[in-house]
């Protein structure tokens, strides 16, 4: 927990935050305090070096008060503990936010606003802020608010309310497609890659992800043997690679540069147009970290900065540290989405709209289980070659995706997709590909964008036909919602 120290119009108050898993966190009280309480232009909450265990905070006007305690996995676990009941502040100025429809514009409004805060379910609510005095009031009631509406409703649909965004031509714009290089070097050798990297370009489309990890640098010392002059800055080819803080690495400044350096002599080039930190370190301070990407980004090693299997609380604290640096700020998250694997909706993109991030989605097909060729029984009969069986990857992609629940999810689906299309009824890969691309959340206007991988180039024309097609019939739709809600509960974390 984190005590910050604010001037505010009803005095100096401190202010404790617990960033936790929700729309409301660090992010949004750091942003939001200077118009909530009508500081000066540009003055910010100033955070105290402090840590605290726990506090207090009132809720819904009742005489008592919560107390939360952090634990590993960023949520909070709550306990109850009497407090005195205190007397409201005075009306707090009105706040405009974008998840927010309405402002409750008096304390006892918001009071019964934010009852959704009390009870069993409050720890998955969203991140609490605990305040040290009733003035505080003035600015929980602003955020809380907005945070008790969208964890009520579904958040992104919440922040992004309205019709799908089209363009000036008034098509609807959908999310661009990233070709993923993971199985580059493993089961695409040089000739297989050149081939589908050719396909796909000659498709319109120009990014391409990968890895200083995939298949121990393969990946990128194929891509950099293809001629492609990437990192060429104007050329149309983009590419993206990413540092890691396993097997003995770190987000350190030195081994950063050495994971980055090596990347840029693998893909032989000067500059990659995207550099992502592929998971969290938590043995290094972010601080450190970001000052190193801040100082590449200047030496032109890479164009823009991206984040990938980050927690929400973590992308608003590392956007937060970089608008007060002055450092490069990420504008692309990459994370884990699919039609069963829908953990991101909740709290991590209304994190990133409020940042303008972009959301690169990788898993669109579950590691290929939303192809509807695997069986549950197969981990214990026949384990066909693929993701799940015959590789260093295949027990994180069963811990991650091989559920009972899953494969019964998939079998609604395909029962929806029978009865919807009869004896013209497409795959379970076109059905999958046409939900991420017509029925999530990304959005194409914004530059959200699907990462789409392959073990073939057969595989690669079967992908790239179904991101073409249609949207799907209303039924199958909502089998895909069916089948989300039964595995919900055993969803991946996206952040590490």
């Amino acid at each position: 927990m984190r005590l910050y120290s604010l001037q505010t119009w009803a005095g100096r108050e401190d202010v404790l935050v617990a960033p936790g898993v929700g729309p409301v966190g660090t992010w949004a009280l750091e942003d939001h305090l200077p118009r909530i309480q009508g500081l000066a232009p540009g003055s910010r909450a100033r955070r105290k070096e402090q840590e605290l265990p726990a506090h207090h905070v009132e809720i819904s006007g009742q005489s008592q008060a919560s107390r939360f305690s952090s634990h590993s996995s960023g949520h909070l676990t709550r306990a109850v503990a009497a407090a005195p009941p205190r007397e409201p502040p005075p009306r707090a100025p009105p706040l405009t936010q974008r998840s927010c429809q309405t402002v409750p514009r008096d304390l006892a409004q918001a009071r019964k606003e934010c009852r959704c805060w009390a009870g069993p379910e409050a720890p998955q609510r969203a991140g609490a802020i605990l305040l040290l005095s009733a003035a505080s009031w003035a600015v929980v009631y602003a955020v809380v608010s907005c945070a008790c509406r969208s964890s009520l409703l579904e958040p992104r649909t919440v922040a992004m309310a309205g019709p799908p965004l089209r363009a000036a031509s008034g098509a609807l714009v959908r999310p661009a497609t990233v070709l993923g290089t993971m199985e580059m070097g493993r089961r695409m050798d040089a000739s297989a890659s050149a081939a589908a990297v050719g396909f796909f370009l000659e498709r319109g489309h120009t990014e391409l992800d990968t890895a200083f990890m995939y298949c121990d640098g393969q990946s990128e010392s194929i891509l950099g043997g293809l001629g492609l002059r990437l990192g060429g800055g104007d050329y149309k080819v983009k590419i993206a690679t990413k540092a890691n803080p396993w097997d003995g690495k770190s987000l350190k400044p030195d081994s950063l540069q050495s994971q980055l350096e090596t990347s840029l002599k693998r893909l032989q080039c000067t500059q990659v147009d995207l550099f992502y930190l592929h998971a969290p370190d938590h043995n290094t301070p972010i601080e450190e970290t970001l000052r190193a990407c801040h100082q590449l980004h200047q030496e032109g090693k890479f164009v823009e900065l991206g984040l990938s299997n980050y927690a929400s609380w973590e992308v608003a604290e590392i956007c937060t540290l970089c608008k007060s640096h002055g450092w490069i700020l990420p504008t692309v998250y990459q994370g884990m989405y699919n039609a069963t694997t829908r953990q991101v909706e909740t709290e991590l993109f209304p994190c990133l709209k409020h940042f303008g991030l972009r959301f690169y989605a990788y898993n669109p097909l579950a590691g290929g289980l939303l192809t509807g060729k695997y069986k549950y029984e197969d981990k214990d009969g026949k384990q066909p070659v693929g993701r799940f069986f015959g590789n260093s990857w295949a027990e994180t992609y069963r811990n991650r995706f091989w559920k009972e629940h899953h494969f019964k999810g998939i079998a609604l689906v395909e029962k929806a997709l029978q009865a919807a299309y009869g004896p013209s009824v497409p795959s379970m890969t076109s059905a999958a590909l046409r939900w991420i691309y017509h029925h999530s959340q990304l959005q194409g206007a914004h530059g959200d964008a699907v990462i789409l991988g392959m073990s073939s180039l057969e595989q690669l024309e079967q992908n790239l036909a179904a991101t073409e097609e249609g949207p799907l019939e209303p039924a199958v739709v909502d089998a895909f919602d069916q089948a989300w809600h039964l595995v919900a509960h055993e969803c991946p974390n996206y952040f590490r």
